[in-house]
């Protein structure tokens, strides 16, 4: 047991002298590292004179504001409300009239002038009364469904066809470009009222062909555009049909 014990010591002794040694030379690396300087120490050498001012302010740049973000319409008066819509209804019947690459039609869209052509064309085609025996031409909601119900189905299929503008750009884009017909149909009307016979038929067979042209063409000039290239026929045959009906119609109205 002594034999033991005192072999046991001196193999202590080695070991705690190894790890005396061990901490000593990593105290060295760390201090030959620079390890234990402070974690800001760059900082200490920075200094700041008295006569400058440290104050301030931070300020975030914003981008411009316009004025017709602050404005509104709850406030302002029902009659400035509508001559304004007045106003921007009969801008875009300028456009139709004179139908060129513009994009006024399509951003500033909406549905009261097509509304109001299409009440004018219905009531102006109205025949006889319901009960009647007699075939005088279509009714007052004929004409209101075929107009609408055209207007739906050529947006649709421009949709399908891959249109980038929306649904209710193409019915005011339409419906707007119908007013060339109604200004036909009134012509038409007048000119029944003094001849009846074959030369106001070649006359008002002139005048409809001259408008049916002219919605087709103001149609097309502005939905072309928003139509892929290879695509284009497929969209402004439909348009061509809807006009066509529409042509129809005013041209066989006998009051």
């Amino acid at each position: 047991m002594t034999r033991g014990s005192s072999a046991g010591s001196p193999r202590r002794y080695t070991l705690h002298s190894g790890r005396a040694e061990m901490a000593a030379a990593e105290e060295a690396a760390v201090a030959a590292d620079g390890a234990t300087k402070p974690l800001f120490a760059g900082l200490a050498d920075i200094s700041i004179s008295e006569d400058i001012p440290v104050e301030g302010e931070i300020t975030v740049p914003v981008g411009s504001h316009s004025p017709d973000e602050d404005y509104s319409t709850l406030d302002e008066p029902v009659k400035d409300t509508v001559m304004r819509d007045l106003k921007a209804v009969g801008k875009k019947f300028i456009h139709v009239m004179y139908p060129k690459k513009s994009s006024a039609l399509l951003r500033d869209w909406d549905l009261w002038g097509p509304l109001v052509l299409c009440v004018l064309l219905a009531l102006m085609l109205q025949g006889g009364a319901a009960d009647s025996t007699e075939d005088r031409g279509p009714q007052f909601a004929e004409v209101f469904v075929i107009i609408w119900f055209g207007a739906v189905v050529i947006t649709l299929n421009s949709k399908l066809l891959g249109g980038t503008i929306s649904f209710f750009q193409s019915l005011c884009v339409l419906g707007y470009c119908v007013l060339p017909l109604t200004v036909a149909l009134l012509v038409c009307r007048l000119v029944l009222l003094a001849n009846s016979d074959t030369p106001g038929f070649i006359v008002r067979l002139l005048v409809v062909m001259a408008m049916f042209g002219w919605s087709t063409l103001a149609s097309t000039a502005f939905l072309a555009d928003s139509q892929p290239p290879n695509r284009k026929a497929l969209v402004v045959y439909p348009i061509f049909l809807f006009y066509f009906v529409i042509s129809w119609m005013i041209l066989t109205f006998t009051p």
